[in-house]
C-alpha cells in the first residue's frame, strides 16, 4: 500500500512539471509571437511611405502629368502645367486610380501666395488640388519642374518654374 501512495505521488509530481514545463514554453512561444507582431505595425507603415516616395516619382513622369518633349527635350520630374489643370476639371475617373487621399502641386518658386489654383485665375495661383479626400495621414513629397506655354511680347515662350508634388495617404486608404 505505502509503494502504490508513492507511486501515485510520483507520477502526480510527473504531470504538474509537464503541465509547468508547456506552460513555460507556451508562455515563451506568446511572448516571441507579440514581439514579432508589434513590428508588424511599424514595418506596415514603412512600407506604405516607401509606396508614396515610389508613387511620387511615377505620377511626374506619367502620360497624365509629364511634359514629354513638349519643352524641347524629354525632361523628368517635369509636369505640365497646362496638362495638370484640365485633368484637375476631369478628375472623376481617377479619384481612385492611384490609390491615395490627396496629390497636391505647390508652386515654390517664385513666391507662393497660397492661392488655389481654378481656370479662371490660372496661371496667377499657386496650389493645385488634384485629390483632396483628407486632412488627416502623411505627406511625401518631391521638388518638380512645373512647366507651362506663356505668351511674352507676342512669342510663345516655355515657362518652368520650381514646385512640389505632395502625395498623402491617410487613415481612408487604410480600410
Amino acid at each position: 500500500m505505502v509503494n502504490n501512495k508513492k507511486a501515485q505521488m510520483k507520477i502526480q509530481q510527473m504531470s504538474f512539471m509537464l503541465l509547468a514545463v508547456f506552460f513555460f514554453f507556451a508562455l515563451i512561444g506568446m511572448i516571441m509571437i507579440s514581439i514579432k507582431f508589434s513590428n508588424l505595425g511599424d514595418s506596415a507603415k514603412a512600407l506604405e511611405e516607401k509606396n508614396a516616395l515610389l508613387l511620387i516619382t511615377k505620377l511626374a513622369d506619367s502620360p497624365e502629368f509629364s511634359c514629354g518633349t513638349v519643352y524641347g527635350n524629354a525632361k523628368t520630374d517635369c509636369i505640365d502645367w497646362d496638362k495638370v489643370m484640365v485633368l484637375k476639371e476631369n478628375m472623376g475617373d481617377y479619384l481612385s486610380f492611384w490609390g491615395i487621399s490627396n496629390i497636391e502641386i505647390k508652386r515654390i518658386y517664385p513666391e507662393n501666395k497660397g492661392i488655389e489654383c481654378t481656370l479662371s485665375n490660372y496661371p496667377e495661383c499657386d496650389t493645385i488640388k488634384l485629390i483632396d479626400k483628407t486632412s488627416s495621414g502623411y505627406d511625401k513629397s518631391n521638388f518638380v519642374s512645373l512647366c507651362r506655354k506663356d505668351n511674352y511680347n507676342g512669342k510663345i515662350v516655355d515657362v518652368c518654374e520650381l514646385a512640389k508634388l505632395i502625395v498623402r495617404y491617410g487613415e481612408e486608404d487604410e480600410k
